[in-house]
C-alpha cells in the first residue's frame, strides 16, 4: 500500500479494559500495520485525556480506534461528532452493546480484521439535554441497574453481572408519573421504568426494540406501567427479545423529538450506563451523524450455504 493510502489512526484504550488482552492487542496493531495502518497508541486514565488527544489531532486523523466498555465509548461520541471523525470499536467491556448493534464479532482477533478491511458505515447519535449517546438513555429502574452494576459485581459475576443487578433492583422499585411528548404529540402516564434509545442492544444484549436500528433516523421509546416484582419478571423473555407491543404492560413509541417532563421532578438520567443529567428531558436524533467500521453487508445475491 502506498503512503497515499496509509490509514492515519489513534487507538485509545481504557486501562480497566485492557487487562488480559495486552498480546491481542499487541498482534493486532501489528495487523493493522501490515494492512497499512499508521496507529498511535494511547493508554488513556480519563475521557478528558482521551477527548483531548483527539482534539489535538483533529486535522490529522483518519479513524478513532476505542478499545473499552460502553461507557467508554459513549464518553467519546461529542469529541467524535465535533471533529466528523470516523470512529472503530474493540470491544472490551462487560456488555459490548454499541458492538452488537454493529454487528462486530466478539473476539480482538475477529474485530482488528474488520478494523483492517476499513468498511465504513454512517449510523444516528442520540441526544439528552445536549448529552450525547449510543445505545440508550432511561430513567426509573433502568438508573437502579446501572447503580448496582458496579465495578466489584462486573468482576465478580463477568457476563451474568446485568442479571444481578436487575434483581437487587428490583427491591428498589418506585414508580413515577410522566408528561411526554413526542413530535408533538402529547400523552399522560404512570411507570416504573423508561428507556429512549437509539441502538438495537442494551443492557448486556437486550433489544430495546425489535424493529429499531442504530441507523433508521428513529429514537424507540418503551415504558413499564406499574406492576408487581412477579409480573416484570413474566414479562422478561419479552423485554429480553424487544417484542413490546405483544403486552399491554408496556408503552411504545417511535419519534424523532421527545420531551419528558417527571413527577417527582429531577429523576436521574444514565445513558449507555453513565450519569449524564436529569429530568425534563429533551431528545433528539442526529441521522447519520457519525461514520464507523463495520463488517461488510452479506451480499444478498448469494443465498446461504450456496457457493458463489
Amino acid at each position: 500500500m502506498s503512503s497515499s493510502q496509509t490509514v492515519r489512526a489513534l487507538l485509545i484504550v481504557n486501562p480497566k479494559s485492557r487487562q488480559g488482552a495486552e498480546a491481542a492487542l499487541d498482534d493486532g496493531l501489528e495487523r493493522l500495520r501490515q494492512a497499512g495502518f499508521d496507529v498511535e497508541r494511547l493508554i488513556s486514565q480519563s475521557p478528558e485525556e482521551s477527548h483531548q488527544a483527539v482534539l489535538d489531532r483533529c486535522g490529522e486523523l483518519d479513524l478513532v480506534i476505542m478499545g473499552g466498555g460502553d461507557g467508554t465509548i459513549s464518553s467519546m461520541a461529542k469529541v467524535l461528532y465535533d471533529c466528523k471523525m470516523a470512529l472503530a470499536v474493540l470491544p472490551l467491556g462487560t456488555a459490548n452493546d454499541l458492538a452488537r448493534s454493529l454487528s462486530l464479532p466478539e473476539t480482538l482477533e475477529e474485530a482488528f480484521e474488520v478494523i483492517a478491511a476499513n468498511h465504513r458505515r454512517r449510523i444516528d447519535l442520540g441526544k439528552v439535554n445536549g448529552h450525547y449517546f449510543f445505545n440508550v438513555a432511561n430513567l426509573g429502574l433502568g438508573v437502579t441497574v446501572s447503580e448496582e452494576l458496579t465495578d466489584q459485581v462486573k468482576k465478580q459475576w463477568g457476563v451474568f453481572s446485568y442479571l444481578r443487578a436487575f434483581f437487587a433492583a428490583l427491591a428498589r422499585i418506585r414508580q413515577f408519573k410522566i408528561k411526554l411528548t413526542i413530535d408533538g404529540e402529547h400523552q399522560r402516564l404512570r411507570s416504573i421504568h423508561m428507556a429512549v434509545g437509539n441502538g438495537h442492544y442494551y443492557g448486556g444484549g437486550n433489544v430495546l426494540r425489535d424493529c429499531n436500528e442504530i441507523d433508521d433516523g428513529l429514537l424507540s421509546l418503551y415504558s413499564l406501567r406499574p406492576q408487581t416484582v412477579w409480573e416484570l419478571l413474566t414479562l422478561a423473555p419479552l423485554l429480553r427479545e424487544g417484542q413490546y407491543d405483544l403486552d399491554k404492560r408496556v408503552v411504545t413509541a417511535q419519534g424523532r423529538d421527545i420531551h419528558i417532563e417527571t413527577r417527582p421532578a429531577g429523576m436521574a438520567i444514565h445513558a449507555d450506563g453513565e450519569p449524564i443529567t436529569r429530568t425534563p428531558a429533551h431528545f433528539q436524533v442526529l441521522p447519520g451523524a457519525l461514520e464507523v467500521v463495520v463488517p461488510p453487508a452479506p451480499d444478498p445475491s448469494n443465498s446461504e450455504g450456496l457457493e458463489p
